[in-house]
């Protein structure tokens, strides 16, 4: 009798995919991380805070994405203008609200995300959260 042949060892998953294992490496890490990075940026609020002046402009805006962007104008008296202020609104019923007041003067409740990995969530970094109408 002839002694037997051991079987081969068998080669790891890795080594046996190596190209799938090299493309989920290459393509999904990348993507992981501007999933974590976009996360982080829209849920952590650098700085808030509240502007009062006339709602300019209001617009839905975007080939893809589509977002609300506005113009506030700041005011220092009646009539004298000194400042423009650009916003991004997220929710579609406070833009239906600014929409509403455009043209009268209003307080703006607002927070900045800075390091938004794209224009896709506005393109601005002032995000408005709430909006209230001054009365004259």
């Amino acid at each position: 009798m002839s002694p037997a042949i051991p079987a081969a060892p068998r080669r790891s998953f890795f080594r046996r995919h190596w190209l799938l294992t090299t493309l989920a490496v290459v393509i999904g890490l990348p993507v992981l991380g501007l999933a974590a990075w976009s996360a982080i940026a829209l849920s952590w609020s650098y700085s808030d805070g509240k502007r009062a002046g006339y709602v300019q402009k209001i617009a839905r805006k975007g080939y893809v994405c589509k977002t609300w962007e506005g113009t506030l104008y700041t005011d220092i008296a009646r009539g004298f203008r000194s400042d423009s202020f650009t916003f991004t609104v997220r929710s579609d019923s406070l833009a239906r609200a600014l929409e509403s007041l455009s043209g009268e003067r209003v307080s703006v409740y607002y927070e900045q995300h800075i390091g938004l990995p794209s224009s896709c969530f506005g393109e601005t970094e002032y995000f408005v959260t709430r909006v209230e109408r001054i009365p004259d």
